[in-house]
């Protein structure tokens, strides 16, 4: 379990092809690390499989490269990092699974003297999920939904999480990996499968 406070922002060091996977090399920016961690990376929720003084390595099953945009790195990629809730933390985001529902595309920046927002194009499975003033997670980032329009939403960033994370570096077309707060799905699973 997450919250979507992004920790540390860093750059892949590589990405290897495996028989069915990659491993995602990462810069180590901590000490304490152990194997078998769940950390998440853009916000999907990963187990540490490799750990060195430098470096973190990730495996990357086919599952998850079918619905996140882990798939789509290369060197040099900015990423966002997050360690796993531990009893007693403080909760300043929302409840993050680190389960990415999938991806969803940057449709459109817009930079204003006053605000900076992105409006992000949620695919249509998923946009059922969005609720005005409603909490996600994109790239890991615990967001509120400032607008809806269809199957679009935006979000509005504060300069603290264009500083700390890459969202405001991000070019039109991105591929967000989304996750939809977990209590819109469960209710509206649960709703849908009442009706059946």
């Amino acid at each position: 379990m997450f919250t979507g406070i992004v920790e540390k922002t860093r750059r892949v060091s590589s990405v290897i092809e495996g028989p069915g996977f990659i491993r995602l090399n990462l810069p180590n920016p901590w000490t304490d690390v152990r194997s078998g961690e769940s950390i998440a990376i853009n916000g999907c929720c990963l187990t540490v499989a490799e750990i060195s003084p430098a470096s973190l390595a990730f495996d990357v099953i086919s599952e998850t490269l079918s619905k996140t945009n882990l798939g789509l790195l290369h060197d040099g990629d900015e990423v966002h990092l997050e360690r796993a809730l531990r009893i007693g933390d403080r909760l300043d985001g929302h409840f993050v699974q680190g389960h990415v529902d999938g991806v969803a595309r940057l449709a459109k920046v817009t930079r204003g003297e006053k605000e900076y927002r992105l409006r992000i194009a949620a695919p249509a499975d998923l946009a059922k999920y969005l609720t005005p003033k409603g909490s996600v997670a994109i790239d890991g980032v615990s967001l509120t939904i400032a607008a809806i329009h269809g199957h679009d939403f935006e979000v509005a960033l504060i300069p603290t999480t264009l500083g700390v994370t890459a969202l405001g570096r991000r070019e039109e077309g991105w591929l967000f990996n989304l996750e939809a707060d977990v209590l819109s799905k469960t209710i509206i699973s649960w709703l849908e499968r009442r009706e059946q």
